[in-house]
């Protein structure tokens, strides 16, 4: 099955795998994008509501069941949940453990590269193999470094909110450089799929943080 995917992604970007990874990243973003829209509305909705759910917490903090349906109640009527900004992330998981799938298996990216690195290689056994001064070695450090600086415009887009425990707070910037660890430990097609995803959700971000409700 994995073999036949990865067949069937290079086939359509005409014999490139790389390219093949760029438009199935793509794709999935695409797809992802109305549950992303949903996602950036109801984190509007929650900075409007805030004086209000600030005060129901305070009103009901010994009676946590009436609390979760005065606040349930609350976001009813903006006509969203407070469990809408969760979708986006639980939707990527398939498609983060298929294209991992994808990296990882043995044949399916056998023979395909970037500028000479191998895609289903990680950065440690290319350096093993072609050694610290080479040119597969310099597009891993492109993409990783290329990852951390999406990674850092992310972190910059965090709102940290006044009523959000300490440890979240420090936690909470540290988050998007999760892409990084996993660029460095993962192949290079599946720190290609990181590198596009992260560039769109930080472009995405930026322009829905613009439109209005």
């Amino acid at each position: 099955m994995i073999d036949s995917l990865v067949m069937f992604v290079i086939t359509v970007s005409g014999g490139h795998a790389a390219l093949g990874i760029v438009l199935f990243t793509l794709a999935v973003r695409l797809l992802l994008l109305p549950l992303n829209v949903r996602q950036a509305r109801t984190a509007k909705i929650k900075e409007q509501l805030a004086p209000r759910l600030r005060a129901l917490q305070k009103r009901h903090q010994r009676n946590p069941e009436r609390l979760a349906k005065e606040v349930s109640a609350l976001y009813a009527k903006e006509g969203s949940s407070p469990f809408a900004g969760i979708m986006p992330m639980l939707a990527q998981l398939p498609f983060l453990w298929l294209m991992y799938r994808v990296a990882t298996h043995p044949t399916a990216l056998a023979g395909h590269d970037l500028f000479g690195a191998p895609l289903g290689q990680q950065v440690a056994g290319v350096i093993a193999h072609y050694g610290l001064a080479s040119t597969p070695v310099l597009v891993f450090i492109l993409v990783i470094v290329l990852v951390a600086a999406i990674a850092w415009f992310s972190a910059r887009q965090i709102k940290i909110t006044e009523e959000q425990p300490e440890l979240m707070k420090k936690i909470m910037p540290l988050l998007p450089y999760g892409s990084v660890l996993a660029a460095l430990v993962l192949p290079l097609a599946a720190g290609i799929y990181l590198l596009v995803s992260t560039a769109w959700a930080v472009s995405e971000r930026a322009v829905l943080a613009s439109r209005p409700l």
